[in-house]
């Protein structure tokens, strides 16, 4: 009777098979994942970012890492001793003879299959002769021979065979257990015992449990929920906090905390250090005895970032340290602008409480940008480029150049730039103005609108506005190379000024006289809109008169004594229209007048009849419902378009590798990140909130939302654009907003008045379908 049975794996076989497929599932997506990347490939990015970015501090600890480091080498020997295991015990498993074979008589035999009962009975005699145990051979060859015989010869046997693979009929299912069977073995029980509660009641639950309290720790964008939670403190405590402030609350970060943080390290040296580097900076609010300002590990993080700021020479000791305070800075100060957004969002929906004013958010904002050029607040944005000295400032700000930033810098020509620069050697000129071409200029385009609405330009009280940004991003030196190519010479601009004063006198009388046409012509298509009406009215007065004479003779003398006057009092009235509208026009037009009046009084006296007049106002209303219908059809295209644009946005990734930042100091790769918000600079209060634009590569959309104010009025608001990276690269740019009514609500809507037939109808059909239903319940019973 078939049956089943388990048994663990005494060869080993199937356990190698559990063992191969175990490894592959580790090896091969750990070398997808782990393996280095082609060196060479960054070997040439970073050499064709050398002419540039090669005085970088970035830079230079990218050369010397790639140059030191081991650790692409030991990944690579531990995927390859991985694979070598794997291969092996593949081809362990390739080797290994299969345990279950399927039994066939005819191999047993020899013979073909399909065999002949004769040629199945000579083939035996000879098979017996040769293995028959009295005669020197095989017992076991011999009794497969005679089982396989039987199997082909004997009726059961063939059935069994044919019908369950075997002559003897229906046996036990083995299973194997991909285990060996020494793990079983009463031997080696308290040692597998002893493994097994190590790996699963101290290996596990130590690294499930550090896991989880690691990932408690920290928010999504791997910020300590205590460093948050004080910024949150703070930043409530004191919405208008100034430069010096902020640098306080930034360092108080649990992150530089090696309580908190491993990372952070307290050296012995730093008692004697640190004191030095406070004398040498000056006021840095050292006796604050508020907590946790006065925490040596929060003073510590203040003078290295202050030192950083002063671009002064510490030991390699604190060097280090400082690096580390410098590369969390960017992200804590991100966190910071992410609370203040909070709190507003928080007063502006609750009250109760002052939000941060926009002074506070954009502190941390320039403070990004100080840390990463290395940079104090009140210091020149020349000081970003190389080569640039305090004492070279004069030069630029001289009352021969007076170049203060940037855009000045690059919108000089060659040879006054060049005798400007005049400390700097050939190469050193060389390096500044490649430094200089690769500084990003962004082109900020607005549109505003309010999405999802019948009039998507009238903003009313209440309503969601939308202002979509487009910016596109070029190189600097691209954008004013186009404009020094544009723009004429200065001895040029000076020989024509008389020409073109000439040209501008006779342009301004084109201008003027084409302006008197239009104005003409206006006026006369206001008078002839304005006399249509009146052949209307009395149109309606003479078919009044009609119907009424067709009634009685006495209606109709009556009818003819009251339509008078009142043609009368029409033609009076537009008569007095049309002289209102004549007293606009200009002396120098009246003659024109006077002579075309004579021909529309004639037009007018030949459009008597009604027909005629009724077919123009037909067109008339066709032409205003297409074109009606044809702005309701550019609406609606743009708004699917837009909504299509931010579903496929929703859907793609974009990489977050826009552009290397170029900076001296700052000792990570950075890259070109953006602020994008709308605030009201008069009031100090953010209107939207900030975006952060990590993906601005070439060209970037950007949709910033806000409900329109509840009043009604004139608002002037800033779209700003502020830069993670870099000194004096914002741009403000003005927002002008005109707040309407809102419109009134409609309690009784024409969709909702359905007609009394309609409602019988459907009543009348609700009866005759539970009419039908009923007689049709009588004919199944």
């Amino acid at each position: 009777m078939a049956g089943q049975q388990f048994q663990y794996d005494d060869s080993g076989n199937t356990f190698f098979y559990f063992l191969t497929s175990f490894v592959g599932l580790i090896v091969i997506p750990a070398t997808y994942y782990l393996w280095p990347r082609d060196q060479n490939a960054e070997q040439l990015r970073l050499k064709s970012l050398r002419r540039v970015h090669g005085r970088c501090l970035w830079y230079r600890l990218r050369l010397m890492k790639s140059q030191q480091s081991i650790v692409p080498t030991l990944k690579k020997a531990a995927l390859l001793f991985g694979w070598v295991v794997f291969l092996l015990l593949a081809y362990k498993v390739s080797k290994l003879d299969r345990e279950y074979q399927e039994y066939n008589p005819y191999e047993v035999l020899h013979l073909d299959p399909g065999a002949t009962t004769s040629e199945i009975k000579k083939q035996y005699h000879l098979l017996s002769k040769k293995f028959h145990p009295d005669k020197g051979g095989d017992e076991a060859a011999f009794m497969m021979i005679t089982k396989a015989y039987a199997a082909l010869t004997n009726e059961q046997t063939k059935k069994n065979w044919e019908l369950y693979g075997d002559p003897d009929g229906p046996r036990a299912t083995n299973f194997g257990i991909a285990l060996p069977a020494w793990i079983v073995d009463q031997k080696n029980s308290m040692l597998v015992l002893l493994v097994y509660g190590l790996a699963f009641m101290v290996i596990l639950p130590v690294v499930v449990g550090t896991w989880w309290y690691r990932s408690i720790r920290y928010s999504g964008d791997q910020i300590l929920i205590n460093t948050t939670q004080l910024f949150m403190h703070f930043m409530y405590k004191t919405p208008n906090m100034n430069m010096k402030r902020l640098a306080m609350v930034l360092t108080a970060a649990f992150e530089f905390d090696p309580r908190s943080n491993k990372e952070a390290t307290i050296r012995p040296t730093d008692n004697i250090e640190v004191p030095q580097l406070i004398r040498e900076l000056g006021n840095i609010n050292v006796k604050k005895k508020e907590p946790p300002f006065c925490y040596p590990y929060s003073l510590k993080a203040r003078v290295l970032v202050l030192a950083h700021l002063s671009r002064m020479e510490i030991s390699e000791d604190l060097e280090e340290d400082q690096r580390f305070a410098v590369r969390k800075s960017p992200a804590l100060l991100q966190e910071m602008v992410n609370v203040g957004c909070q709190l507003t969002m928080m007063a502006n929906s609750r009250g109760g409480f002052h939000a941060p004013r926009l002074v506070s958010i954009e502190n941390c904002m320039k403070l990004t940008q100080m840390i990463v050029q290395g940079l104090q607040e009140t210091k020149s944005p020349l000081l970003q480029l190389p080569h640039f000295d305090e004492e070279h400032l004069r030069y630029c700000v001289s009352k021969k150049y007076k170049v203060r930033s940037l855009q000045d810098l690059v919108s000089l020509k060659d040879s006054e730039r060049r005798s400007m620069l005049r400390f700097l050697v050939e190469e050193k000129y060389d390096e500044v103005i490649s430094v200089l071409g690769s500084f990003p200029h962004i082109a900020m385009e607005t549109k505003l609108q309010v999405l999802d609405d019948e009039d998507s330009n009238n903003i009313t009280a209440g309503s969601i506005v939308t202002v979509t940004v487009t910016l596109t991003r070029k190189r600097m030196a691209e954008v004013f190379e186009k404009e020094q190519d544009g723009s004429p010479c200065p001895g040029e601009e000076g020989a024509n000024t008389e020409e073109g004063a000439d040209a501008s006198k006779a342009k301004t009388k084109v201008w003027q006289n084409n302006k008197k046409q239009a104005t003409k012509k206006s006026k006369k298509k206001k008078l002839t809109k304005k006399k249509a009406p009146a052949a209307t009215v009395a149109a309606a007065a003479a078919a009044a008169a009609a119907a009424a004479a067709a009634a009685a003779v006495a209606a109709v003398a009556a009818a003819a004594t009251t339509t008078a006057p009142a043609s009368s009092k029409t033609k009076q009235a537009n008569g007095s229209v049309a002289g209102g509208d004549a007293v606009a026009v200009p002396k120098e037009d009246e003659e024109e007048g006077s002579d075309k009046g004579s021909e529309s009084d004639e037009a007018e006296a030949n459009k008597d009849s009604p027909s005629e007049r009724d077919e123009e106002s037909d067109k008339q209303s066709d032409t205003e419902v297409d074109e009606i219908a044809g702005d309701d059809e550019e609406e609606w295209e743009a708004l699917q378009q837009s909504i299509q644009r931010r579903e496929k946005a929703l859907l793609e990734t974009k990489s977050k590798v826009t552009h290397p930042v170029y900076s001296l100091y700052y000792p990570d790769e950075k890259q070109e990140w953006w602020w994008l918000y709308i605030a009201d600079r008069r009031d100090q209060a953010l209107v939207s909130m900030p975006y952060h634009v990590c993906t601005l590569k070439d060209t970037e959309e950007v949709e910033l939302k806000f409900p329109a104010p509840s009043k009604t009025g004139n608002y002037q608001y800033s779209v700003i654009l502020r830069s993670d990276s870099y000194l004096g690269l914002d741009q403000i740019k003005p927002l002008k907003l005109e707040v309407h009514e809102a419109k009134a609500v409609l309690d009784n809507h024409p969709q909702w008045d359905i007609p009394e037939t309609e409602e019988e109808d459907e009543e009348q059909e609700d009866s005759d379908g539970i009419e039908e239903s009923e007689d049709d319940d009588e004919d199944n019973d």
